[in-house]
């Protein structure tokens, strides 16, 4: 089984994988075996390439990277209901002790036993097939494409980021940060209600995708735009209902409550590998809600409804595509961290 693994750090091969047959390819009989089309490169698989660890996640082992996918089922155990052979889905990655308390109580996207695919040393899906249980895997709809399928995953966290923010018609919005997570989550906003979202980045040609995707996302550049003067004026001096930190940035989280009005919620989801601080007497004098972000839970069929009925289109954020004998050339281009691209997708052979 040919696959893309990540040997170590700074180092990524393709490559047949024995192994993954012995462990991760028998068919339960509430599990569906998928023949992969579709896998993004998340910024995650990047930063075990490049760093080797995020967090207390240490590659120790060799390990197959991604976990935003679509494909096609085409072998189902004895027990599966509501897939068929051919049928077109998408794979919510990661899965939960059915038995542990936070599953049961509805929050299983922080159960400490959930195995998430490409998160040591659960391998990811950049790899002809793979098993899933039947209810993580989503039929599409015949008017998603592999490619919108595959955009399910970060989309979801923009879902349920938007979602905990709890986003009511006219509400005005900060996304800080217009990295892939970044963008979904203003279109979410839009989609929950958002009447304007002010999106920021230091790289002006991710703003003109912002740009470009509604009339109601006004694009800030953090490096020559008074981010915070600008939202200010626009809002009569009360400030945005909500902000979203989608950068993962130290420095940027610092300022997540300057452009925030009172009784503002500011949500954070950029991924934080260090100590982060903020300043808690302007989230004191604001009764500032402060909401934080971990995967998601319970949006992945609410994602596939939007996409199909037009009410977000993530589209214009794929802005590149590779075939999978070139994954390790892309992974390398994905590294370089280009100004020009959102999301990047891998296709598998057919």
């Amino acid at each position: 089984m040919q696959s893309l693994v990540l040997e170590k750090k700074d180092e990524i091969s393709l490559r047949d994988f024995p192994a993954i047959d012995r462990v991760e390819e028998k068919l339960g009989p509430r599990d569906v075996r998928i023949k992969l089309h579709t896998v993004g490169i998340c910024g995650s698989d990047v930063h075990y390439y490049t760093h080797g660890r995020i967090g207390p996640f240490v590659v120790n082992e060799p390990m197959i990277l991604g976990h935003e996918a679509s494909g096609t089922v085409v072998e189902i155990g004895a027990d599966v209901t509501s897939l068929n052979l051919g049928d077109r889905v998408c794979m919510e990655p990661g899965i939960p002790d059915p038995n542990s308390r936070a599953t049961r109580l509805g929050m299983y996207n922080v159960d400490p036993a959930v195995r998430f695919w490409a998160t040591p040393p659960v391998h990811g899906i950049l790899r002809p097939t793979c098993v899933h249980p039947e209810a993580f895997t989503f039929k599409l709809p015949d008017n998603v494409s592999f490619a919108e399928a595959a955009m399910v995953e970060p989309l979801a966290v923009g879902v349920h980021a938007a979602t905990k923010a709890r986003v009511k018609p006219g509400d005005t919005a900060l996304v800080l940060g217009a990295g892939p997570i970044g963008l979904v989550t203003a279109l979410s906003a839009l989609a929950a209600g958002c009447a304007r979202v002010y999106v920021t980045d230091l790289a002006e040609k991710k703003l003109d995708i912002a740009a470009s995707l509604s009339p109601a996302i006004v694009p800030l550049n953090a490096a020559s735009d008074d981010v915070t003067g600008s939202v200010l004026k626009d809002t009569d001096t009360w400030g945005v209902d909500i902000v979203f930190e989608a950068t993962g940035s130290p420095h940027a989280a610092k300022t997540v409550f300057d452009a925030l009005c009172p009784g503002g919620c500011v949500v954070m989801i950029g991924g934080q590998p260090d100590p982060i601080e903020y300043d808690a007497g302007a989230a004191m004098v604001r009764e500032a809600r402060v909401e934080n972000i971990f995967r998601y839970a319970h949006v992945f069929p609410r994602c596939v409804g939007m996409l199909s009925s037009g009410a977000i289109n993530i589209k214009p954020l794929i802005t590149r595509t590779f075939d999978f004998s070139e994954s390790v050339h892309a992974f390398e281009i994905a590294a370089s961290a280009p100004a020009a691209d959102v999301k990047m997708q891998i296709v598998l052979p057919q």
